[in-house]
């Protein structure tokens, strides 16, 4: 292999994709794959930094006007980020699905170029394999861009439990919440983590799957 060979294949990494109900242990899994070498980028992460206060410029994001146009003014917190509430507020409220679809198509694209950008940055660090951390990997359509997708799982009453602890939420609010998402059975994944275990046995098959995949699309 050719030098110029070397540095084209290093700076297009290996995309596979994590998701997974809400409290199916996909930090955890994701940290795991961190922990033996394969980093990850998390799309909730990105999702909060596009929308947050605008730099010391004063210029909102891109994502933020968008929306901004769309939801209005009220839209925007004095600060330059979105205001969460008000966009919550709208797209729950009955009759909100109009522009809860709009929020999706329009906040979607913006979060998808974010995390192949940032994808990208990990394979010109020489990293063969990224993780990408997506709950609406399927709904962004951001599954096309994966090589390769895995999703965690659990019971849905270990859901529950894990949700009404993390976030403080009744359970019947929890189980709300789950049974608007698709489950790992649903879905056109490529492997099933299943988190309803002890952390040391979930470690040991990440590292085995983390293994494989520097294997299958390594140097």
């Amino acid at each position: 292999m050719g030098n110029g060979d070397h540095m084209k294949k290093k700076s297009t990494p290996a995309l596979i994709g994590l998701c997974g109900k809400s409290g199916s242990g996909k930090g955890s899994v994701a940290s795991f794959f961190e922990e033996f070498g394969i980093p990850s980028v998390d799309t909730d992460a990105v999702w909060h930094e596009l929308i947050g206060p605008s730099p010391e410029d004063g210029k909102r994001s891109e994502c933020v006007e968008a929306l901004a146009k769309i939801f209005g003014e009220d839209a925007v917190n004095s600060d330059g980020s979105l205001n969460r509430q008000y966009v919550a507020s709208v797209v729950f409220a009955r009759g909100g699905k109009e522009k809860r679809g709009l929020l999706n198509r329009t906040s979607h694209p913006f979060i998808i170029e974010e995390t192949l950008k940032r994808a990208d940055a990990f394979g010109k660090s020489g990293f063969r394999v990224v993780i990408i951390d997506a709950p609406l990997l399927f709904e962004s359509g951001l599954d096309k861009k994966c090589d390769y997708v895995i999703a965690a799982d659990a019971p849905d009453d270990v859901l529950i439990d894990r949700i009404v602890s993390r976030d403080g939420i009744p359970p019947e609010r929890a189980a709300e919440r789950i049974a608007a998402q698709k489950g790992a059975e649903e879905l056109p994944v490529d492997l099933i983590i299943d988190t309803d275990r002890p952390r040391t046995s979930i470690r040991e098959d990440v590292k085995r799957i983390a293994e494989i995949l520097k294997e299958k699309y390594g140097e």
